[in-house]
């Protein structure tokens, strides 16, 4: 279940994608697929232990060229153990609405981006996390351990990315479908297992139909409610060949 468009990405084989906030390696494994060379950077090293021994299975089944470059690497997003200018492309996936200092960041991507390069950033949407905040205080921060500590508006994203010294430039709504799941999964309790609520059981199911199955239904739902529901923003920006100093904040912190 992508959450990146890879077109808008500009994602070509050959290229050196960092996945920072990897997760379980869902967009690592398509990048793989393109073609393309993956660092994978999380905090969690279960995450990152199941991405290198799903990734040898995957390679062995012939899904992906196995002399690609798969490297896993435990970092914190606001001061990363990469040289600058590394990645051609880079992804931060559902990672800045979990960081305090998120300017600190923005600031990372910028300097580990080559010039030229793109990046997305994902992160939930507004509305529907507006609401998931609503209706339960279990489901963020403080109350959670490591929970997002703000919510995004688009407009917030675009104004951080530029101070930073990118160049802000399409963005699309993705997964609305997931909106009302974790509504529900809110008013019952985020905390509570899935399967001890019969709603939020049977809507689960439905996630997982058409995630494998993709039924052309929910497909054209997703695709219908996304501008307005869609639980994830994905905003796209470019690093410019020459960075003027007075947009960057590094630059004027020196």
């Amino acid at each position: 279940m992508l959450t990146v468009d890879y077109d808008r990405l500009d994602l070509r084989a050959g290229d050196l994608l960092l996945d920072l906030g990897c997760g379980f390696g869902r967009h690592t494994y398509e990048a793989l697929v393109r073609g393309a060379d993956v660092v994978q950077c999380d905090m969690a090293m279960p995450e990152l232990a199941n991405i290198r021994d799903t990734s040898a299975l995957l390679a062995k089944e012939g899904m992906f060229d196995g002399k690609l470059l798969v490297a896993p690497a435990q970092g914190d997003a606001t001061r990363l153990p990469f040289a600058d200018h590394s990645f051609d492309r880079i992804i931060a996936s559902e990672v800045f609405e979990h960081i305090p200092d998120d300017l600190a960041a923005y600031d990372e991507l910028v300097r580990l981006l080559k010039p030229g390069g793109t990046v997305a950033v994902t992160i939930p949407s507004w509305l529907p996390e507006k609401i998931c905040w609503k209706l339960s205080d279990d489901y963020h921060a403080p109350a959670v351990e490591g929970g997002h500590v703000r919510i995004y508006t688009e407009k917030e994203v675009r104004s951080k990315m530029f101070d930073a010294g990118l160049e802000p430039g399409q963005s699309h709504h993705a997964h609305a479908l997931h909106s009302p799941y974790w509504w529900l999964r809110c008013a019952v309790g985020p905390n509570q297992e899935i399967a001890n609520n019969r709603l939020v059981k049977t809507y689960h199911r439905l996630l997982e139909w058409d995630i494998v199955k993709k039924p052309f239904i929910t497909r054209a739902a997703d695709r219908i409610l996304n501008p307005v529901i869609g639980k994830s923003l994905v905003v796209y920006a470019t690093k410019p060949s020459v960075i003027p100093a007075d947009s960057v904040r590094s630059a004027n912190a020196a």
